[in-house]
């Protein structure tokens, strides 16, 4: 009897890494990515079936799920995967999530297990962004209909991890350390073990396992804790004091520099610890806590003799991926915006060819030809600066244009240029979104142009939508009085 297929989406990772390996004696493990150093380099000797997956793309999702029955979700948007990106992770997470949720539901999965943040104990507390997004994560893929599992975690703690990486900088750095307010909150960090624990005990188990399960390992501390614990592993002494008077976001220049961390993974993790993060009660967190790995046991493990995190599995990979980002000189630029009642991502898009030639009006003209092509000029030039073509399939909820030509696109070096707009939350919100857009233009005049355009123009589209919600937000108000 062959083996049940699981894939996972965020393989190459500390916790990706740890996952894989771990259930390679029960599945068979298909690693999705969209390295191409990765893929261009395989180990003859690895189990694991590599697959490209563009994760921000749909079609690309929906094809590396075929033929498997489970999905293991790790993805978190907070590294760059093109030269330029507008856009916030919280957006981004929330666009590839979607794609993972329809790609789930249509290659026919059996579960999604996603691994994502504890939430703050007071639910009247506002939770951080990255929280928030989590959270949002959870909602979309539960949305599929495919059942669905959620392992909540705090600090994950184990070697290589980029959490416990800027602690153990910032301790083996620092010989004195004034700590803000957020060191103070309580938290529970688990060990790398008790998570692939909690992961073989849910996979496969949708009936068993469905819904949301805290984890933590046995200590409940403050990242005060962490830190002084740490400083005795590495046999140092570290005098630490009271010093509330540190903002968030000095906080965050602050431990990206001491711990040579980029300011996007540092921000989500200061903002998270400003919350009390308690595994609350259930049945797979009772299962865990009796034998759970320390803090100090997974801490100590983490280093090496001289008190050095132990590196990243994925570190070599990012330095390669980031080089061949920068050469490749894509576009993302991903917005959410406000969808008003009644309308979908078709009449959003139509929307937006009428508007933006109005908003643009002494500059730009907007042709909408009979075959799908739509070209966007300056109104004193025949050849179009953009020339984009609809994609035809799809629904009213998806809509994409493909890029393919005009004077500010390079369609030679990227053929994969698209603008597409869809909706999420049941129709609450849209996504406008352009990938894998190469310009023509100079990298450093497309940054100081065309790019700052793009956004502004994107920006004024989400407050015109805004006002079309509102205006409907009034008709409705005058209309129910009268209706009784």
């Amino acid at each position: 009897m062959s083996q049940a297929v699981v894939a996972i989406a965020g393989a190459t990772g500390f916790v990706g890494t740890a996952i894989r390996n771990s259930l390679l004696e029960q599945f068979t493990v298909r690693g999705l990515t969209r390295s191409a150093y990765k893929l261009s380099h395989p180990d003859l000797n690895d189990p694991v079936q590599w697959v490209h997956c563009n994760a921000y793309s749909a079609s690309s999702v929906e094809q590396a799920l075929q033929g498997t029955d489970y999905l293991i979700y790790l993805i978190h948007s907070m590294v760059p995967s093109s030269r330029l990106t507008q856009a916030s992770f919280q957006d981004l997470d929330l666009l590839l999530a979607d794609n993972f949720a329809q790609g789930a539901k249509a290659a026919g999965l059996k579960q999604i297990l996603y691994v994502g943040g504890l939430m703050p104990d007071d639910e009247r507390e506002e939770a951080s962004q990255h929280l928030s997004s989590r959270y949002e994560v959870e909602q979309v893929l539960k949305a599929s209909g495919v059942p669905v599992t959620t392992v909540r975690c705090g600090v994950i703690v184990g070697p290589g991890g980029s959490s416990l990486r800027i602690l153990i900088n910032l301790v083996r750095r620092l010989p004195i350390m004034g700590l803000p307010t957020w060191t103070w909150s309580q938290t529970q960090p688990v060990a790398i073990q008790d998570v692939l624990k909690a992961v073989k005990l849910c996979l496969g188990a949708p009936g068993e396992y469905s819904g949301s399960f805290d984890i933590g390992g046995p200590d409940l501390m403050t990242y005060k804790d962490m830190m002084q614990i740490t400083a005795e592993e590495m046999g140092k002494n570290r005098w630490m004091f009271p010093f509330p008077f540190v903002t968030l976001g000095i906080s965050k220049r602050w431990v990206s520099t001491i711990s040579n961390s980029s300011q996007a993974l540092v921000g989500p993790l200061v903002d998270s610890l400003r919350h009390d993060l308690r595994a609350k009660s259930n049945r797979l967190q009772d299962q865990l806590v009796g034998s759970a790995v320390t803090f100090r046991e997974s801490v100590a493990a983490s280093m090496d003799e001289q008190g050095f995190p132990l590196q990243n599995p994925r570190q070599e990979l990012k330095r390669e991926d980031q080089q061949m980002i920068h050469e490749q000189r894509r576009v993302r630029s991903v917005q959410r915006l406000p969808l008003p009642p009644g309308r979908d991502a078709r009449w959003v898009l139509e929307e937006y060819v009428r508007w933006l030639p109005q908003f643009l009006k002494p500059f730009l003209r907007c042709d909408v030809l009979e075959n799908g092509r739509v070209l966007f000029c300056l109104r004193f030039l025949s050849t179009p600066l953009l020339e984009l073509r609809l994609r035809q399939g799809g629904d009213e909820h998806r809509k994409v244009l493909d890029i393919i030509g005009g004077l500010l696109a390079d369609t030679q070096e990227s053929q994969e240029g698209r603008l597409e707009f869809r909706e999420v939350f049941d129709g609450k919100y849209v996504i406008a979104a352009i990938h894998d857009f190469c310009p023509s233009l100079p990298w450093y005049i497309y940054n100081t142009t065309q790019a700052v355009a793009h956004l502004f123009v994107m920006n004024a589209f989400g407050r015109h939508l805004a006002r079309m919600c509102e205006a409907s937000a009034v008709v409705v108000t005058a209309v129910e009085p009268s209706a009784e």
